[in-house]
């Protein structure tokens, strides 16, 4: 059976967080929101995402995705289509409202790469896929922190993808813990994107750690005996 990598992106728009993350090269790219500018202190303006996708393009990423803003279909098609062209590596996120709906139908019929974000249900899932998005992202902290069990109700958009013939990737989005990706990973879900202070925890093990500092004492033994 054919595979594919898994595919995980930093949720961050800090460049500070980008030149500590991307030179690992496990992140296949970033992800971004008006919301996560305001808290970096970058501009949401077609100049500042043009200056920030090429810092993050020069480290490594290998896709970065900017949400358009507007407040009509058209409004959103325009602004996507002005940050799809900022870059081939681009992937224009719009929330999958109505207006929404109808700004990805005509981006994507132009060849335009699509995240339909803010993703609370199943069905929005299979819009997602009924219009050939390539990613669709559900937040899955705050389906937790509205009182539902969001894990399971990942599992069965990631289910549901499964029997439909198309491209489209399940970007898990609101993680808070390594341990989730994790447990997400052991059923089948491959695309997930979190932030720095997820990041950390993936390099989090007092065995591995313990291990390597083993390995540097017998290394500067034995350069002590040379």
């Amino acid at each position: 059976m054919a595979t594919v990598p898994p595919r995980l992106f930093l949720d961050s728009a800090d460049p500070a967080d980008w030149r500590r993350w991307l030179p690992l090269g496990v992140f296949h790219g970033v992800t971004t929101n008006p919301l996560l500018l305001e808290r970096a202190g970058q501009p949401c303006t077609l100049a500042g995402l043009a200056r920030l996708g090429a810092e993050a393009f020069d480290l490594g990423c290998r896709e970065i995705h900017l949400q358009a803003w507007g407040e009509t279909a058209d409004e959103l098609a325009d602004c996507g289509r002005r940050l799809d062209d900022l870059a081939p590596q681009v992937a224009v996120k719009l929330p999958v409202t109505e207006d929404g709906v109808v700004a990805a139908r005509r981006l994507i019929g132009e060849g335009i790469v699509v995240t339909l974000t803010a993703v609370y249900n199943a069905g929005q899932v299979l819009t997602a896929a009924a219009l050939g998005a390539s990613y669709a992202a559900p937040y899955l902290g705050r389906l937790d922190d509205l009182g539902r069990d969001g894990t399971p109700e990942v599992i069965g958009m990631h289910e549901l993808l499964k029997n439909t013939d198309n491209p489209t990737r399940l970007l898990v989005a609101s993680l808070r813990d390594w341990d989730k990706v994790v447990e997400l990973a052991w059923e089948g879900l491959d695309t997930f994107t979190f932030g720095p202070r997820v990041a950390e925890q993936m390099f989090q093990d007092e065995d591995t750690d313990d291990a390597a500092a083993a390995f540097e004492e017998a290394a500067a033994r034995m350069a002590d005996d040379a």
